[in-house]
């Protein structure tokens, strides 16, 4: 066989190779919709519009076409979860939600705005969110024990912590606190965890509860300071910070969070499967993981039956708390 036929068979053997390869890679990107949008239910700047900006970036570097994030702050996340449940059911409106929407509302709020059986379809779970209470770095108290003994001695009539989602796992926890030691702090609700924390910072708040992730920023520029995180171990990212727990305060153990993307009950099986792929994914990639680490988010994939599989597991674990609280949300 003479060596130029050689050359050019080689050549057009390597073509087809790409040519078979192509479809493929097209049918990849053509399984989400495009363009897709990831709402997210608080302002700009906190834990979740964080996570779902790194998430719609990472997309998009996968070939998923445009990825669009949109804020709809308000009603701790209620008004965001409601405006995707009542989008087509296409997979192109998805909702990036914490886990108290999922795990607490149905059992806090007489009528949280969507029936969680009824109407709300998991498709995958992104990361574990990891909370904490943190204060303004010029107050006397440099820990949560601390905190609590302050209470006692100059806030008798009463004090308040900031929370950017009322009947979430702070809130119970800061309610079963109360009765445990005795304490009288009362949640106060805003539009996200950004303002909420501007707040803390300046000491309109004594103390605030959110994500990690939305107050490394402050933490990092030295305007607040942590008093523990929840869950029963430390965290890589802030190793000299205790757990509440182990400061004798069990009742923030189950308070880490988590993240999951839902959408419309009625998205088709197949919908539903090309988003928890894509998403799976992208949970992947080392600079995603390194991004949210550094903002104290553990990136924990999970599909959509594992998914719900914890929604219903946790809804076990607050139940009991819901009960013994008495705590009722309008």
């Amino acid at each position: 066989m003479p060596p130029a036929f050689q050359i050019r068979r080689h050549f057009f053997l390597i073509l087809a190779c790409c040519i078979v390869s192509m479809p493929v890679h097209a049918k990849s990107n053509a399984a989400l919709p495009d363009p897709m949008t990831i709402v997210v239910g608080y302002a700009p700047g906190g834990a979740a519009d964080t996570t779902a900006r790194v998430f719609a970036e990472q997309l998009r570097k996968a070939g998923a076409g445009t990825v669009i994030v949109e804020n709809r702050p308000g009603a701790s996340g209620r008004i965001g979860m409601k405006h995707v449940l009542t989008a087509k059911p296409d997979g192109a409106t998805v909702y990036l939600t914490p886990s108290p929407l999922l795990t607490i509302f149905p059992l806090t709020y007489k009528d949280p705005g969507y029936d969680l059986e009824k109407d709300v379809r998991p498709v995958a779970t992104l990361v574990n969110i990891p909370t904490a209470i943190v204060t303004g770095a010029s107050q006397p108290y440099d820990d949560m024990k601390g905190f609590v003994e302050w209470s006692h001695k100059h806030s008798t009539q009463g004090t308040s912590l900031g929370v950017a989602t009322l009947g979430s796992s702070g809130h119970l926890g800061i309610l079963a606190l109360n009765d445990n030691q005795h304490t009288k702090i009362e949640p106060v609700a805003y539009r996200g965890a950004s303002p909420m924390l501007v707040d803390v910072a300046s000491g309109v708040v004594p103390i605030g509860w959110d994500a990690v992730a939305s107050m490394m920023p402050l933490y990092d520029a030295g305007k607040i300071k942590f008093l523990g995180v929840s869950g029963t171990e430390k965290l890589e990212a802030l190793p000299k910070v205790e757990t509440l727990a182990a400061q004798g305060f069990p009742e923030f153990k189950a308070a880490t969070s988590f993240y999951a993307i839902v959408a419309p009950a009625r998205t088709p099986d197949e919908t539903v499967k090309n988003l928890e792929a894509a998403f799976i994914a992208a949970s992947g990639a080392t600079d995603l993981k390194e991004q949210l680490a550094t903002r104290g988010l553990l990136v924990a994939p999970a599909t959509a039956e594992e998914t719900s599989k914890r929604i219903h597991e946790e809804l076990e674990t607050w139940r009991p708390v819901v009960k013994r609280t008495g705590i009722r949300m309008e």
